[in-house]
């Protein structure tokens, strides 16, 4: 018994790591492709307002997103032998991508010039903006969360998520996606009502408030939903 749970967590140890290694080429991919981005677009240095990209490149921009979520996610699926594993992987190769991405990116372009410089996050469905630390936050977060879980299925332990700890990890996490969202949806509400001109909005829009009270709040409850899990799975331990 000893030597099987030995094995478990030697196989676990070693998908794990080979997991980091691939998140970490795939940070690698996605700061290459904004290298090239960049270097078409904003050539004396990327900032807002944003360059309006054609509708065909803009397509092909939102389907990358879209493409990259779902190679997360599969590597995550594949590397896992069940449920926990998968999300703690899945997790794992999403925060190890986005922290090198912007490691990559230092390196390759010197950007962000600072924890607080903006950066669009994210396409779907609306534009997500913010300062560079926020993403930082939460990769560290799922970090904290796939350890808590990892921790019980290297040492043997099968917990699962109860709907109380979903409730405050779910909830908070729309509460940050919409503090991301929170500025660009307010100033596009104020010039326009026409949902077919979002590019348009977008190459005029520029940053001025990030709601920190708001992330904080959504940031406080998905730790107390880990919190609560760790707890509660070191009672039935």
């Amino acid at each position: 018994m000893q030597a099987e749970l030995n094995s478990q967590k030697m196989s676990l140890l070693n998908r794990t790591w080979w997991l980091i290694a691939f998140s970490i080429a795939m940070g690698f991919l996605e700061a290459s492709v904004v290298v090239y981005l960049r270097q078409l677009y904003y050539p004396q240095g990327f900032g807002f307002p944003l360059v309006v990209l054609s509708p065909e490149i803009g397509i092909v921009e939102i389907f990358r997103e879209a493409a990259t979520i779902i190679m997360l996610l599969a590597v995550g699926i594949l590397t896992g032998y069940n449920a926990r594993q998968r999300l703690a992987f899945f997790l794992i190769s999403f925060a190890i991508w986005d922290l090198f991405y912007y490691v990559f990116l230092k390196l390759a372009l010197d950007w962000p010039e600072s924890l607080f410089t903006w950066d669009i996050l994210f396409l779907i469905p609306a534009p997500w903006v913010g300062p560079v630390l926020s993403p930082l936050i939460i990769c560290f977060t799922m970090l904290t969360f796939s350890a808590a879980i990892l921790r019980n299925e290297n040492t043997g332990q099968s917990h699962n998520l109860n709907w109380q700890h979903w409730s405050f990890i779910i909830s908070g996490s729309l509460i940050i996606i919409i503090a991301w969202m929170w500025d660009y949806i307010a100033y596009s509400g104020r010039i326009s009502d026409a949902p077919d001109r979002a590019l348009e909005v977008l190459s005029t829009y520029v940053p001025v408030y990030f709601n920190w009270w708001m992330f904080g709040i959504g940031e406080a409850l998905i730790i107390a939903g880990i919190v609560l899990y760790y707890r509660s799975s070191k009672k039935s331990a």
